[in-house]
């Protein structure tokens, strides 16, 4: 295939995975495609995010899955060596399990890099994706109304008597 012809499939791709249905279908696509322990690994990824959040937003963005939940939750990027699961705002996520063993060293981003035989704990992964659909959730959430404090009265100022009117014309 032709790059041509990669970046014309990429873009009906891009565009198809504007509806739901489209993403799961082009995720299913990836999955099958990579195969072995790969799709394996993405697969059970897959399933404890939904689980996690059933409500979660399955899309296809920058030729990978992403998951979101008012935002971004997390990408799943496949790579030779390993399974790189992003999470868009990790940083502000609380990991008591230390799953984060990627790009740790950013303000905002947090990484798990899963590798071929690597065990992923399935009850702090789940804890982990709950606490950043949270975090989505409350930065979307409008922020809380203050209510105006009651001042005095102000003191309205006696009112000056105009000035007399000049004339503009010699006299």
């Amino acid at each position: 295939m032709t790059r041509a012809a990669r970046l014309r499939a990429a873009a009906a791709a891009t565009a198809a995975a504007a509806e739901p249905a489209a993403a799961s279908a082009l995720i299913d696509q990836r999955i099958r495609e990579l195969g072995g322990w790969r799709g394996e690994t993405l697969t059970r990824v897959r399933a404890l995010i939904r689980a996690a959040v059933p409500d979660v937003l399955e899309e296809w963005k920058w030729q990978t899955p992403v998951w979101s939940h008012h935002g971004i939750l997390c990408t799943g990027e496949a790579y030779k060596a390993a399974v790189k699961l992003t999470f868009a705002h990790g940083a502000s996520v609380p990991d008591p399990a230390r799953l984060f063993n990627s790009s740790l060293e950013g303000a905002t981003r947090r990484a798990i890099d899963l590798r071929e035989g690597e065990a992923l704990d399935a009850r702090a992964f789940t804890a982990l994706v709950k606490a950043a659909a949270a975090r989505n959730q409350a930065a979307k959430a409008p922020p809380a109304r203050r209510t105006p404090t009651p001042r005095a009265p102000r003191a309205t100022p006696a009112r000056a008597k105009p000035a007399p009117a000049r004339s503009r014309g010699r006299s």
